[in-house]
């Protein structure tokens, strides 16, 4: 070997460990005392050289990797989205955007799953969830906000026109926050997707906050295992706070832009065929049968009708009508039982979470990057709510310790594009 080759070597060799120590000293100390706000600094450029580093620091609560990560955000910029916004080829943003192209396993081949996915902002979020949780043999359908900008619509469409088991629900709906057209987009979706030639089992309705925490392969697995054949939708009888939801008519209205649901001063009747109604999560996982039944039954049709006026519907409609004994795949005498969302509720706080380390809205927590040692830990199969922009590296740990999950399970030969890790020195395999 040339000798001046063989200098460059030992030298590219050196300053890779050098990094190495000065990412573990940083990451394994704590950078200040808490009780003197001495100031810290990290370079910009090191932001970029050890992401697994920080993740898997962060994954165990390292205050020096919150105050690392908190600075390297500033700096962030979305990967790879200005493909979508352009004409490149439907090969290219696949490979572009690691998304997975063939079935994992033979399990997984033969359980297709459903996702109603229901967005209105943030494209690279919904860029991220979706190729968290796309494989070819499942079906997906997108519902995007009447109200959502052009551009934003636009740039949907051309992901979804790269994919046959993606597509964009047939009626779309201006939905409002608590109101009765959120419930109506799931349903909107449903109706196509009976009718889809994809043969799946069960659908699962998202977010476009949300981000699943488990695996394909485990999400099936957790279906069979504790569900097979049954639908999960957590709740529990009304309980009298929340009565006036639906003792009273709400209208939707539209004040200075923004839409919202307020109370009218109209008694509402008695519930239709008598039926006894619950509370509980607007999330769900439905076999097909229980989705058919909804669409077809008269209980079903005139509750939805019923419905119309009430406050946030979808947080009554799909536990009430599961818990009817006749219902496909029914749980009669089911509880909060299901391991859906892991969701850290402001009121909450010192009881099944320690606080909110990024924001609250709406009395619901954006995660921070001081939430993910609470959020892997979760044993439910997704969580809500992420800010792609306000938390990119949140994000970016997440995704990359799914990533290596679902190929670690793969009982095929791996393809280069669906790893999210490039090869360098700085990489490290995350503990999953």
């Amino acid at each position: 070997m040339n000798p001046l080759h063989a200098k460059k070597s030992k030298f590219l060799v050196c300053v890779a460990v050098c990094m190495f120590i000065y990412t573990f000293i940083y990451l394994k100390v704590p950078l200040y005392d808490e009780s003197n706000d001495q100031k810290f600094h990290v370079r910009r450029a090191e932001c970029g050289y050890y992401p697994d580093e920080i993740c898997s620091a962060l994954f165990v609560g390292k205050p020096a990797a919150s105050k690392i990560g908190n600075f390297c955000q500033k700096s962030y910029q979305p990967k790879a989205l200005s493909c979508i916004q352009s004409s490149c080829s439907c090969s290219t943003v696949l490979k572009n955007l690691h998304f997975i192209t063939r079935p994992l396993s033979e399990e997984e081949g033969n359980f297709s799953l459903a996702y109603i996915i229901t967005i209105h902002k943030e494209l690279e979020m919904f860029v991220r969830l979706l190729r968290a949780i796309y494989m070819p043999q499942n079906i997906y359908c997108i519902h995007i906000d009447e109200k959502s900008p052009r551009d934003y619509k636009t740039a949907v469409q051309n992901i979804v026109n790269c994919f046959e088991n993606i597509f964009i629900s047939s009626k779309r709906e201006h939905v409002v926050y608590a109101g009765f057209s959120r419930l109506q987009a799931d349903i909107n979706c449903m109706r196509d997707l009976v009718n889809s030639k994809v043969q799946w089992n069960y659908v699962i309705n998202l977010c476009g906050q949300d981000y699943p925490l488990k695996t394909n392969k485990e999400i099936i697995q957790y279906i069979k295992s504790k569900w097979n054949g049954k639908n999960i939708t957590p709740g529990i009888v009304q309980p009298l706070h929340v009565k006036h939801r639906t003792e009273v008519s709400y209208r939707e209205y539209v004040h200075s832009g923004v839409p919202y649901v307020y109370p009218a001063k109209i008694r509402k009747a008695q519930p239709p065929h008598n039926l006894t109604i619950y509370f509980g999560s607007a999330y769900y996982i439905l076999t097909k049968d229980f989705v058919q039944f909804t669409l077809s039954d008269a209980r079903a049709k005139a509750l939805l009708e019923w419905s119309r006026d009430t406050y946030s519907p979808d947080e009554h409609y799909w536990v009430t009508l599961n818990r009817l004994p006749d219902a496909p795949g029914a749980t009669p005498n089911a509880g909060w039982q299901g391991d859906l969302r892991a969701i850290k509720w402001k009121d909450q706080e010192g009881l099944s979470h320690k606080g909110c380390k990024g924001h609250y809205v709406r009395d619901i927590c954006i995660y921070g990057l001081g939430d993910l040692q609470w959020i892997i830990e979760s044993p439910h199969l997704f969580a809500n709510k992420f800010e792609a922009a306000g938390n990119p590296l949140a994000l970016e740990c997440l995704e990359r310790r799914l990533r290596l999950k679902v190929l670690r399970q793969a009982q095929v030969p791996i393809e280069q594009h669906w790893r999210l890790q490039e090869r360098s020195h700085f990489n490290m395999q995350l503990d999953v």
